[in-house]
């Protein structure tokens, strides 16, 4: 799972009784943040009474009944929800919204918890907030607390008419009752409400280790799913192209990361700017954040391959430039992560990637 020294510090904060109310989980997209959020709510929701003394870490026993059902993601104190596409009834009832989100649970539970991210036209609907809010109101049904989690959280719309959702939502993460943890996740907190990042506490998660990754590759449900789309067969290459976040390996995204990349390099050596503007229009607006932060990994291991290629035929040149428009890469990623729209970044960056003609002889 990784995240060992981050797991420590939660779970010793639980033990003392000092772990927020209300937190927000936030690092790179497909670190795992989610999986954290849920092992971190298994902890929370145990029942074993040999590890409750007083300032002891608050780990998880994995044997009680809890902790199986927690596991099994079947708990009825352990809320999950995440982006799904618009419900056909926007005012469907808690009870409906539960039926929906167990269906999705399910079919991720099945899969391993091996899963994309969200497409573009999923999130998280008026009627998903309205029914969280009645969960929390509820009194826990087998452990002494409730655990509810909110994966992908800047995916949380905000709709005309919904006032007192949200209110009620934002009310809730200031004040929850007393036996709530509420556990927020997200890849882009820029994008989050300033009310609602306000009203939480922040703690970043780093990339994976080059091991944990390696750890998570050896699973064989992970293997057959990175096969099925194609990704390079090698372990080692794997684990170089994730960059400590192994999720952004799955499904089709990689291949698309790769084929926008290429296009933004392609169009930063034309000679005309209509080009570029039109690459860089290409990109999306703020709602594109995620996929666009994907691009940048891409474009830093299109212009590592070019810098190495330089070295090897002793282009001093060529290799300098592309060593520029990788450091100009990862100034582009800090600006995408802090809310810029991906079309400024985007116009911006293409000047850096323009490289000069490879040398002759």
């Amino acid at each position: 799972m990784g995240h060992a020294v981050l797991r420590g510090r939660l779970t010793a904060a639980a033990g003392r009784g000092s772990l927020p109310s209300s937190v927000l989980l936030h690092g790179p997209r497909g670190i795992g943040k989610q999986r954290l959020a849920l092992w971190l709510g298994q902890a929370l929701l145990c029942t074993a009474t040999d590890r409750r003394a007083q300032g002891d870490a608050l780990s998880a026993c994995g044997a009680c009944v809890a902790c199986r059902y927690a596991a099994a993601l079947t708990h009825p104190d352990l809320r999950w929800i995440f982006p799904r596409p618009r419900s056909k009834d926007p005012d469907a009832n808690a009870a409906d919204v539960a039926r929906e989100y167990a269906d999705a649970i399910a079919e991720r539970v099945r899969n391993g918890l091996v899963y994309t991210s969200a497409d573009g036209t999923a999130a998280i609907y008026v009627a998903t907030i309205r029914a969280l809010v009645h969960d929390a109101a509820l009194t826990p049904a087998m452990s002494a607390r409730k655990v509810l989690v909110i994966g992908d959280a800047e995916r949380m719309v905000a709709q005309e008419g919904a006032d007192a959702a949200a209110n009620a939502f934002l009310k809730l993460l200031e004040e929850p009752p007393a036996d709530t943890t509420i556990i927020l996740t997200s890849s882009e907190p820029g994008a989050l409400l300033p009310t609602v990042r306000s009203r939480v506490a922040a703690i970043r998660v780093a990339p994976l280790s080059d091991d944990d990754v390696a750890e998570w590759l050896r699973h064989d449900r992970v293997r057959a799913t990175l096969d099925a789309a194609g990704v390079p067969e090698s372990d080692a290459e794997r684990v170089r192209l994730a960059h400590g976040a192994p999720g952004t390996l799955l499904g089709e995204s990689m291949a698309f990361a790769a084929e926008r990349a290429a296009a933004l390099v392609d169009a930063a050596q034309s000679a005309r700017s209509s080009a570029r503007y039109r690459i860089a229009l290409h990109q999306g607006a703020a709602k594109a954040r995620g996929s666009f932060s994907d691009v940048l990994d891409a474009v830093t291991d299109q212009m590592a391959a070019r810098a190495q290629a330089a070295v090897e035929q002793m282009d001093d040149r060529v290799a300098r430039a592309a060593c520029v428009a990788v450091a100009a890469v990862a100034d582009a990623k800090t600006r995408a992560d802090g809310n810029v729209n991906p079309q400024l970044v985007a116009t911006a960056l293409l000047r850096a990637l323009r490289m000069p003609a490879p040398s002759r002889g």
